[in-house]
């Protein structure tokens, strides 16, 4: 039932912009595997090889730590509403921080949001499809602003404390870099 493909056809981008939620699986070479669900208008298909993620300050930073050491990333997207389909999309990421080359022309791609840490590339690889059948369905009602009035509470300086004291390591110790 699954189907790989080597790019991210219109079809296959079409359905990823109508999700409300995703979800995202890295691993160490030896610890925990992340896997984190997200939201908020944070993703972005750049080409058919190619995606971006806007992460916002968080609990942990492990999709950071992760990547640095092996670079392996899966998103997952999960019909819930519609016909049944589940996309997984296989790639290679590394992070983008404000003050990197890139920021300012990738920064610019999503809405200004409070607690923006990183931005995600992603070369993806390979696409799959799977049917989806078991899933069930649910209802979107609305976004959750409790994350966004947190960190716009904090301000900028609340924001990089807190990265200083919350996200400099994965929960298995590996370092992130967040403030290199």
């Amino acid at each position: 039932m699954s189907k790989f493909y080597t790019k991210i056809t219109s079809r296959l981008q079409k359905f990823i912009e109508t999700q409300k939620i995703f979800f995202v699986a890295t691993a160490p070479t030896s610890g925990r595997i992340n896997l984190s669900p997200k939201g908020m208008d944070s993703f972005r298909v750049v080409s058919e090889n190619r995606v971006l993620w806007l992460n916002v300050t968080g609990s942990g930073n492990e999709t950071a730590a992760h990547l640095l050491e092996n670079n392996r990333i899966t998103i997952m997207f999960c019909a819930f509403e519609g016909a049944p389909n589940i996309l997984r999309l296989y790639g290679k990421g590394k992070e983008i921080k404000e003050g990197d080359t890139s920021w300012n022309d990738l920064i610019n791609l999503f809405p200004e949001t409070p607690g923006t840490r990183q931005i995600f590339d992603i070369t993806v690889e390979s696409a799959q499809t799977s049917c989806g059948m078991s899933i069930p369905f649910f209802e979107y009602k609305s976004e959750r602003n409790e994350l966004n009035d947190w960190a716009a509470e904090q301000g900028k300086e609340g924001i990089s404390k807190y990265w200083k004291e919350k996200n400099q390591t994965s929960i298995d110790g590996l370092p992130t870099h967040l403030l290199d």
